[in-house]
């Protein structure tokens, strides 16, 4: 039996317009830059204004000296010289930053052209370059890519190849790298290719039982993983095929005076403003329907405005309570973060914790010691051996095992590592320092 009843209940409904604006506080500045050309395309109200702005947490500077806070590139090394001409800034900048990754292809293939090659010969060496990955390797088997052509040639086309800069391409795999680089690099010991067949013991530094199975001394066996060690096994990689693609901070941080000044990149983001012609079409009462299209695109306009507006002031915010909490790191650099999560910053600014995310998605910050994503200020506190809470944050531990290797005269192991922590006052677990070794990408006592 059907019955007709009333419920009564509350349901949370996203509006357009609030994803909308939920979005633009994700986006980063470059990305906003685009997003704001999309709606002046859209909304004929809305216009770029010729004055910029000024947009800080504090009080800003005057527009001149706040010109000089934000490098004309993201490298934070890049200052203007007194008495340097404008034209000359122009081309230094001009020069160092609109370059491009040389590929590994255009490289092999730029020495291809100085060789004295014939025509058939020529053909093979750059369909084979032309099947090389990111690594320098074969994509498909140089049998099946070249099927039907004579050995001999193909064979041949291959070791030239192999010979060019980096050497050690134009292989299977890692192993027939190492191998071809051995035999074709000078200054390379007798008996370092066999020297591969016991890699694995070399690595262990087993050089007793390697230098028995080779029939060869210890100091020969410690030469020849001296060797290997130099040698690179995927040759391929120092090449990048992609554009190269700067960082433009969100935000930057500048000590002055002593205190710490938050400073909003609004060199990315134009100023924008509502067309004085609209405005006055909106207000006479001739005609009706040109005054409806008037209103309708001035709402919009001043939505899409105060978005943005809402956006700026969100991130200097965050940027501030970030600043806040971790000044030890402003002050003396990486390797003094303290353990710091979203959540905390969000029952600061009494906000939820999803805007924060938000807000922190994809942008960076400039400061003294470099560009830094903002999320990389968020860090927990690790566990500290027997399951207790540590006052120290996983990057500043990180820092501190890196400073820690890297002094190393000798190849510490695992536990001698978490020892010289356990005398900073950083008590940790073997395994735990192993995972942050291998997170930091650096090997073993064996590997290193």
């Amino acid at each position: 039996m059907l019955t007709q009843t009333l419920i009564q209940r509350q349901d949370l409904r996203l509006t357009t317009q609030l994803v909308a604006a939920i979005h633009l506080m994700e986006i980063p500045a470059l990305d906003l830059r685009e997003r704001i050309a999309e709606e002046l395309e859209q909304n004929p109200a809305l216009e770029i204004q010729e004055e910029q702005p000024n947009i800080s947490f504090e009080d800003m500077p005057p527009v001149n000296e706040e010109a000089m806070y934000f490098e004309t590139t993201s490298d934070p090394g890049f200052t203007y010289k007194d008495g340097e001409e404008a034209s000359d800034r122009q081309f230094k900048f001009i020069e160092g930053a609109l370059t491009r990754s040389e590929s590994l292809q255009e490289r092999l293939l730029r020495q291809l052209q100085a060789e004295p090659l014939d025509k058939k010969t020529r053909f093979l060496c750059e369909t084979l370059i032309q099947n090389l990955d990111e690594n320098g390797f074969h994509l498909v088997s140089v049998d099946e890519l070249l099927k039907g052509e004579e050995a001999g040639r193909v064979q041949n086309a291959v070791h030239i190849v192999q010979s060019l800069d980096p050497v050690g391409t134009c292989t299977a795999n890692y192993e027939e790298s190492l191998r071809t680089q051995i035999r074709l690099l000078p200054g390379v010991p007798e008996g370092a290719e066999e020297a591969l067949d016991y890699l694995e013991l070399l690595q262990r530094g087993k050089f007793a039982e390697a230098a028995k199975k080779m029939n060869r001394t210890e100091s020969e066996a410690r030469s020849f993983l001296a060797c290997i060690k130099e040698l690179n096994p995927f040759p391929g990689r120092f090449f990048s095929p992609k554009e190269t693609r700067f960082i433009v901070p969100d935000v930057k941080v500048i000590k002055k005076e002593g205190e710490f000044n938050i400073i909003l990149n609004d060199e990315e983001i134009p100023a924008l403003g509502i067309n004085r012609f609209f405005m006055k079409i909106a207000e006479e009462k001739s005609d009706k329907e040109a005054r409806s299209f008037a209103k309708e695109n001035i709402r919009e306009a001043q939505w899409f405005i105060n978005a943005i507006n809402e956006r700026n002031h969100t991130l200097l915010k965050v940027s501030r309570a970030i600043v806040n909490y971790q000044t030890k790191f402003f002050e003396k650099g990486p390797g003094n973060l303290i353990p710091l999560t979203q959540q905390t910053i969000a029952g600061d600014l009494e906000v939820h914790e999803s805007t924060v995310s938000r807000i922190a998605n994809g942008k960076y910050m400039q400061t003294e010691w470099g560009i830094f994503s903002i999320k990389y200020f968020f860090t927990n506190a690790i566990n500290r051996y027997g399951g207790e809470i540590s006052q120290f944050s996983k990057e500043s531990v990180k820092m501190k095992i890196k400073e820690i290797i890297l002094k190393d005269t000798g190849r510490l192991s695992d536990q001698r590592i978490a020892d010289k922590l356990g005398e900073q006052g950083i008590h940790m677990a073997r395994r735990t320092v192993a995972k942050y070794r291998q997170e930091l990408d650096m090997g073993s006592s064996f590997t290193r």
